[in-house]
């Protein structure tokens, strides 16, 4: 996290700026905003109309290709060699053995994909979950509330966004504890007898700290003190509510995105963008494709949710329709500096930009992104997305499949990551089965 200043802080998620490629830990996009500034946002806003079309509709659950098989198999084997056994937990990045909560709650859905996909079998399904809540259960916490934003996967100890030990902690983010939550509540599901285990873990979390005025809210070290501040931003800040929800949190205004939704026309498309701009806030605020699409593969969309998401995914499929360019965009790392980059279908004023956290643009290390293709092509398996995922075949490797590839020549991008695994298999397990939440 970079500070921004003491009444903002910038876009959550990672250690994203001059830190080394490795210690670039994206797991939460998220504006995060000090109360007062919130409360003006608030009263100067109204609830956007919603237009009446809901949008595209989702398939349903239809089958796996032998290729998804293959694909399924390259994803799992992501998760099979950045295994940490001393602590249960996976790197987020390719030698890097560090990670965020956001990171974990992905390895424990892709966990939980893999079973139900049949990559593993129950004695491995069992082995594993009981060691990572082994590891959850020894996390020191943030100021003995909630866990730090960044652990060593080797030893449990908190550290910095470059894996450096800090013993009193960095803060925490509510977006990364809610994708937690939603994983545990899938472990849960899926799994009732670890039930009385994930309850008393949970027990022992202030999880009424990371709430206010039904919002999520973060917290951070600044010179000594702890700071907090209202997280999340259109999309992420939907998601990680109904996450919370689902363990009786208080965040029902930011369920809906239409306190702070502003549309935003995107080669030709009426986009859902965030009316809390970078030039008021500090942070950047890009529109991406995943929050949509983890909604859709963990609980299913809703009315809102539908149409958001839709119309993200138009917008994608028009650029490629007008410019003869493949466009899948999301938040990635990159192998190369700045390391992490948002390609957005809107942010920081501008149509498909490509921002870092510091809101420098890079539209010539613009991506596209391999999750948000086997994403959209496992939510609307239509004939664009079908194009491009099969333009993505060279990009499956030995320890599972690398990032995207870049726009401008072509070339792998080849970031090596927890993240763009556990999507793949998400994405495919909802292929085969539906949402992971609603499946018995």
């Amino acid at each position: 996290m970079v500070f921004k200043s003491p009444q903002v802080e910038g876009i959550s998620r990672s250690n994203r700026g001059s830190v080394a490629f490795l210690a670039g830990l994206l797991l939460t996009a998220g504006i995060a905003v000090n109360q007062d500034t919130w409360g003006q946002v608030m009263r100067d806003s109204s609830l956007a109309q919603l237009p009446q079309t809901q949008g595209l509709v989702p398939q349903a659950a239809r089958g796996m290709t032998a290729q998804d098989w293959q694909s399924a198999a390259t994803a799992w084997s992501y998760f099979e060699s950045h295994f940490r056994a001393e602590t249960g937990f996976v790197d987020a990045i390719h030698d890097h053995p560090s990670a965020t909560l956001w990171d974990q709650g992905s390895y424990l859905l892709a966990l939980i994909a893999a079973q139900g996909l049949g990559l593993i079998d129950a004695e491995a399904f069992d082995q594993r979950s009981t060691a990572f809540l082994g590891g959850l259960e020894r996390l020191p916490l943030f100021d003995g509330q909630l866990p730090n934003k960044a652990y060593d996967t080797r030893s449990l100890a908190m550290v910095d966004y470059a894996n450096t030990p800090v013993p009193e902690g960095i803060g925490w983010s509510a977006l990364d504890i809610a994708r937690l939550l939603m994983a545990l509540r899938a472990l849960e599901m899926r799994a009732p007898s670890y039930g009385p285990q994930i309850r008393t873990l949970l027990g022992g979390w202030d999880l009424a700290a990371m709430t206010a005025e039904g919002r999520l809210w973060g917290s951070s070290r600044h010179q000594g003190q702890t700071q907090y501040h209202q997280e999340g931003r259109i999309g992420y800040e939907q998601y990680g509510a109904r996450a919370a929800a689902l363990w009786g949190l208080d965040v029902l205004d930011a369920s809906t995105a239409r306190p702070i939704l502003a549309w935003q026309e995107v080669s030709g498309v009426q986009v859902a963008a965030d009316r809390r701009r970078a030039k008021d806030f500090g942070a950047i605020t890009p529109v991406v494709s995943e929050p949509y699409l983890l909604q859709a593969f963990e609980t299913g969309l809703n009315a809102e949710g539908r149409l958001l998401a839709s119309r993200v995914y138009q917008a994608q499929e028009a650029r490629a329709r007008h410019t003869g360019q493949a466009t899948m965009v999301s938040e990635d790392h990159i192998d190369q500096a700045p390391h992490f980059l948002y390609g957005s279908v809107f942010g920081n004023g501008v149509d498909w930009a490509v921002v870092a956290e510091d809101g420098s643009a890079h539209p010539e290390l613009r991506t596209v992104s391999l999750k948000a293709a086997f994403g959209w092509d496992a939510l609307y398996g239509t004939d664009y997305t079908q194009t491009v995922l099969a333009e993505m075949a060279p990009l499956a490797g030995e320890q599972g499949w690398y990032a995207g590839r870049y726009e401008e020549d072509g070339r792998i991008n080849l970031a090596l990551t927890l993240n763009t695994n556990a999507v793949v298999l998400e994405a495919l397990h909802y292929k085969l089965k539906g949402p992971l939440l609603r499946v018995n």
